[in-house]
């Protein structure tokens, strides 16, 4: 999956760009606790990281 798409769907579900850090895109939302780091632009984003983000986003893995 790449950077643009998970960005993509981050906004979708309602986390907005708190901070950009060289190519790490820091995202927060309203009700979720933590901040979602994504490395942007980025081709296909490492298995691990992106389960990680998942996590992070409170996103189920299956339904990717």
């Amino acid at each position: 999956m790449e950077s643009r798409e998970v960005i993509r769907r981050l906004r979708r579900d309602g986390w907005s760009l708190r901070n950009m850090s060289g190519s790490h895109h820091h995202f927060t939302h309203p009700q979720k606790p933590g901040v979602v780091s994504v490395q942007h632009p980025r081709r296909d984003i490492p298995i691990g990281t992106l389960r990680s983000i998942f996590r992070q986003a409170d996103w189920d893995w299956r339904t990717r």
